[in-house]
């Protein structure tokens, strides 16, 4: 099944869909012998239900799955069991506080009037086309980041500047999808030599690691130079601010041995906020855009 693949590589989403559909939800992706890449896909709503919440731990992600998202250490996406439920669950904790949702909200907005706006009215008065989808993507690295580490990249901008480690998570995410594609010795080769694909993932690597440590290393400051834990704890309970001081004081990391610990929960997140909520914006207007009765009601 491997040629049809590569072969459909630049449209990989509709390619999977349709497999989907000829199979009534769920089948077996046989790879060549040598490659070990037979993988089941899913797409039927209750089995995911079942796999991924239900009966999650019957279901380790195992070694292999590790080996392919290796940048994102040991954080949810990549933990299993125990070491899996406990960020999670702060995580969640976090998420579901409703003083948390109402931040969220206003750094959404604000970053709608003051970035996404501006740069559709420049759009519009210059007559130029604009790609929603990197125009989201942007949008939503901006808004997780200033949730998240408390930090805006301003990605989000009239040209949409370059920025680096936002470059970095795009040059991450796109070796992740290649390996799922490529037998495992051929991108390791790739690595080891340090060509490729894999040599922008090792510079993405090298380029996010910096990037979240110095996040790390700004946010303890700012801790210390607080005069009294009740001083920290009030405004953990506020939420007016962003997640990376609020993972240091839920799981009591101040150390020097915590970094990786911070930096994978945090890498973790910023990945999650990223590109669900841009595909989702992006595949929401198109919706809105081929139903006009839909768009004249809004």
């Amino acid at each position: 099944m491997l040629p049809g693949l590569l072969q459909n590589a630049h449209r990989l989403h509709e390619f999977v869909t349709e497999l989907v559909k000829e199979s009534g939800g769920t089948f077996m992706f046989e790879g060549p012998w040598f490659a070990n890449m037979e993988m089941q896909v899913r797409g039927d709503t209750a089995n995911i239900q079942h796999i991924l919440n239900n009966n999650f731990s019957n279901f380790p992600k195992g070694p292999a799955f590790n080996r392919i998202f290796n940048i994102l250490g040991n954080g949810i996406f990549n933990a299993d069991s125990e070491f899996w439920e406990t960020p999670r669950k702060t995580a969640m904790s976090l998420f579901n506080h409703h003083r948390f949702q109402k931040y969220a909200a206003k750094t959404s907005w604000n970053k709608v009037e003051k970035g996404l706006i501006p740069v559709f009215e420049n759009a519009l008065e210059l007559g130029t086309e604009t790609n929603l989808k990197e125009l989201f993507q942007h949008f939503t690295f901006d808004s997780t980041c200033i949730l998240v580490l408390g930090h805006d990249p301003t990605s989000l901008y009239i040209g949409l500047p370059d920025v680096a480690y936002e470059k970095a998570f795009t040059d991450a995410e796109e070796v992740v999808l290649y390996r799922h594609i490529l037998p495992e010795s051929f991108w390791k080769l790739q690595l080891w030599l340090q060509v490729g694909k894999e040599k922008n993932y090792s510079k993405a690597w090298e380029t996010l690691g910096l990037f979240i440590a110095q996040c790390i290393s700004s946010k303890r400051k700012e801790l210390r130079r607080r005069n009294t834990t009740q001083m920290v704890e009030d405004q953990v309970e506020a939420f007016d601010h962003d997640l990376l001081i609020a993972f240091m004081m839920k799981n009591d990391v101040f150390g020097d041995s915590a970094d990786k610990f911070l930096r994978d929960s945090i890498l973790n997140l910023v990945f999650a906020g990223r590109d669900t909520t841009s595909a989702a914006l992006t595949w929401f207007f198109w919706l809105v855009a081929t139903n006009p009765s839909v768009e004249n009601k809004i």
